[in-house]
């Protein structure tokens, strides 16, 4: 999948990467983090995804002659840059937060310690593909959190964003927490179940509505599911599926339910539960599509809509509401000469862009029901203290700080994923990276997971970590100011 992408990048890239090998950096050392700033729709939390398809890309990453001949005709590397692009294999090390973590702003979410080439040139592919499917696979979670146990199937492959983007969007989704996917090629690839009915093409096709349903029960039998909004919900769609119904009991099956693609969805789910109810039907199931979104699924179920399943397309994989997360790939430490690494900060007049310094660690505060209550970064060589409490500063502010008590669980999130170049790390099946995620979710308190003004989750900084960044952004401060002078 990943070979023909090697010029899936942006030109910067490649122009850096050719600066770095003629200024002689090509064996400099560099860190670079991989972080959010901010959660699409001011949620209140992140659902990591996209990790196994960055290991592959990784992995099958080369320039083919091809490539080098496209670059070549451009006029713009030497030979010598072309010759590093033909050679070009990762012998870096590259960390990461496992696929399924619910994740917070601002905390490295894959660390990549690599030559500063090797380093640069992954960047583009990285942010576009973590950055989409963090963004659908956060988005899935939040559809399935208003669907409140019901099951939720993604029907989005017509209106994602792609072919590409299809397969990501449902193996994402599927991560967030969904149950299915109507994507056939997504069944195949990942093991996500499949499911789906007709389109009102099926029913047009025929002479008339019950005509086809009763093809369609005839073909399925063991899993007939009726579209009953072609021409009339409850006077002809809902009276003709329950009439199929009842001939299929007499034929030894059951009818497996109903779907409902427009109109008031509220109010046309509860009077066809009501009247497959009397007609004796009340395990048919009542599916429910026609754009939905977290925010629709959570009116209707406050309205008490009779919906069993809910069949969400266009607004969950693309993320309708908020197309974009805003991940970016900073770089935080560089070789100095020595055994130890030189922390880098980039300062700005927005602290929301100011980087934390150094290669670091992603530390998990739970407290002893086992709930999440806190994040704290540290640079990567420090231990983690047992046996006593924990300070943990704000970012920015030095007399904001939480103190976690000594008898809070800790746990390091990050893994390795590369070591030296090799892949030391098994990708888990689709299957556990979901349940992965429902665990994760399950430790996250309710008040996160609301929609409108969730709880802020704490990402708090050691008090060494805390210090250092402190120290750059005076130093900064002064060289800037020097500057200004001369």
């Amino acid at each position: 999948m990943w070979s023909k992408w090697a010029l899936q990048t942006d030109l910067y890239q490649l122009t850096m990467v050719g600066g770095y090998i003629l200024e002689g950096k090509k064996d400099q050392w560099a860190n670079f983090d991989y972080f959010f700033r901010s959660i699409p729709e001011e949620g209140g939390y992140c659902v990591l995804a996209g990790l196994e398809d960055i290991i592959d890309y990784i992995r099958q990453l080369q320039f083919t002659e091809e490539d080098i001949s496209y670059l070549d005709g451009l006029g713009i590397f030497p030979k010598k840059v072309l010759a590093y692009l033909k050679s070009f294999k990762f012998t870096g090390d590259l960390w990461a937060i496992p696929e399924g973590t619910v994740v917070f702003p601002h905390e490295p979410l894959i660390r990549v310690t690599a030559p500063l080439p090797e380093a640069q040139l992954i960047e583009s592919t990285l942010l576009n593909v973590m950055n989409f499917q963090t963004l659908i696979a956060t988005k899935a979670a939040r559809v399935c959190w208003a669907a409140n146990g019901d099951p939720v199937i993604d029907f989005g492959l017509r209106r994602a964003h792609g072919p590409d983007g299809a397969l990501m969007a449902s193996r994402a989704a599927y991560i967030g927490g969904v149950d299915g996917t109507s994507n056939v090629l997504a069944g195949r690839i990942y093991g996500i179940p499949v499911r789906g009915t007709h389109a009102h093409s099926w029913v047009e096709s025929f002479p008339h509505e019950l005509d086809a349903f009763r093809a369609y029960a005839e073909v399925y039998p063991e899993s007939c599911l009726l579209l009953v909004d072609t021409y009339d919900t409850l006077a002809s769609g809902v009276p003709h599926a329950i009439q199929v119904g009842q001939e299929l009991r007499e034929k030894g099956h059951e009818l497996w339910g109903i779907r409902l693609d427009s109109g008031d969805l509220s109010y046309l789910s509860k009077e066809a539960r009501r009247m497959l109810d009397e007609a004796g039907f009340p395990d048919a199931a009542i599916v429910a599509s026609s754009d939905l979104d977290e925010w629709i699924i959570e009116s209707l179920k406050r309205q008490g809509a009779r919906v069993d399943l809910w069949g969400v397309g266009t607004r969950l994989v693309t993320s309708f509401s908020c197309p974009a997360l805003g991940g970016v790939y900073k770089l935080t430490a560089m070789d100095d000469g020595g055994e130890h690494m030189t922390p880098k900060i980039k300062r700005s007049d927005n602290p929301e862009k100011i980087t934390n310094p150094g290669p670091k660690k992603v530390v998990r505060m739970y407290d002893q029901k086992g709930r999440m209550r806190g994040d704290v970064l540290f640079l990567n060589e420090e231990r983690i203290p047992t046996g006593r409490p924990l300070r943990a500063y704000h970012p920015m502010f030095h007399y904001v700080f939480k103190t976690y008590p000594k008898r809070f669980k800790k746990q390091e999130l990050m893994v390795p994923i590369f070591q030296n170049g090799k892949l030391v790390y098994q990708s888990p099946p689709v299957h556990a990276i979901r349940e992965h995620t429902l665990k994760n979710l399950k430790q996250l308190d309710a008040g996160y997971k609301r929609f409108r003004n969730p709880h802020t989750y704490h990402v708090s900084l050691s008090p060494a970590l805390f210090r250092i960044k402190q120290r750059l952004l005076r130093q900064t401060a002064k060289t800037e100011k020097v500057g200004s002078e001369s």
